[in-house]
């Protein structure tokens, strides 16, 4: 009889060594989609990390990739996210012995409360297609970093654009009666696509695009890992991920860093309350009819 591979088996992955290191029930417990840990080394892999450097963690989710950061590269990280009270990341950050470098933040992607240029580095893990595919937020995530800062975002997304549907085995129910695709994976795209979606905007200078090799395998590692914890919140994907076969589905990393010499914007982004008074300043007097 053979036996059954212990749970810690089951996360550890030889790719990703650092992250298979931590607690395996701890990283079953704080999941909210694909390995966070293990994106979270490979995003790392094509930063310059070093310690102290102040470092954002948008859309950090459970905190797990705050931890990782602080803990592996010993950077000051500020746990940046909407679903998850900063409360509730104090606690795991706490626990987890990194609360002199991890700070929990509560807050908007659209609406965040740092001032310009105060980020050595910008690191968005599973989260960055929520608000990233627009057109305009490019250039609002850059003015948190200092000028040379760097970014980089790791998301699903896809072998190639597709011309039409989804194919079938996505979008019908799996066994446990979910779909893989659903309306909000309209926002995953392809590394061709991003590194367009970067270069256009003209926001920052574009490192590195690229999918992460095996990258649906090591989704169906994770998926298997965390129905054998019997700590998974969301239904699993692994029947569609196995019938794609990295056809449609994998993970793209985008790279990039805000130029050097750019100066900082002398005008608030769109989307800033700030941006209000500059309206007002050019249309002031406009409501005060002609005069004789």
């Amino acid at each position: 009889m053979t036996a059954q591979p212990t749970l810690r088996e089951l996360f550890t992955n030889p790719r990703f060594p650092r992250a298979s290191r931590y607690d395996a029930r701890w990283v079953a417990e704080n999941q909210m989609g694909p390995n966070a840990l293990w994106l979270t080394e490979w995003a790392c892999e094509a930063l310059t990390l070093e310690p102290g450097m102040r470092v954002l963690d948008l859309g950090c989710g459970r905190a797990m990739s705050s931890v990782y950061l602080a803990r592996e590269h010993g950077v000051r990280v500020f746990a940046t996210d909407l679903w998850i009270a900063a409360a509730d990341n104090w606690a795991r950050i706490r626990a987890a012995g990194v609360e002199d470098l991890v700070t929990p933040i509560h807050a908007e992607a659209h609406a965040l409360p740092f001032a310009e240029g105060f980020f050595d580095a910008i690191v968005s893990v599973d989260a960055y297609t929520y608000f990233g595919t627009d057109d305009l937020y490019l250039s609002y995530i850059t003015r948190y970093l200092r000028p040379g800062g760097q970014l980089a975002v790791v998301v699903p997304g896809l072998t190639h654009e597709l011309e039409g549907p989804p194919p079938d085995h996505l979008t019908r129910p799996q066994k446990n009666g979910a779909p893989f695709w659903e309306p909000d994976c309209a926002v995953f795209h392809s590394a061709d696509w991003w590194r367009r979606h970067w270069e256009r905007a003209g926001a920052v200078e574009v490192t590195s695009v690229e999918a992460l090799e095996d990258g649906w395998r090591h989704w169906v590692d994770h998926e298997r890992a965390v129905e054998a914890s019997g700590l998974g919140v969301f239904p699993s994907m692994e029947e569609a991920l196995l019938a794609d076969a990295g056809q449609t589905i994998g993970f793209v990393r985008a790279v990039a860093r805000r130029p050097e010499t750019e100066a900082d914007s002398a005008s608030p982004h769109v989307w800033e309350p700030a941006f209000m008074s500059v309206v007002s300043d050019l249309l002031g007097g406009r409501d005060e009819g002609p005069s004789d």
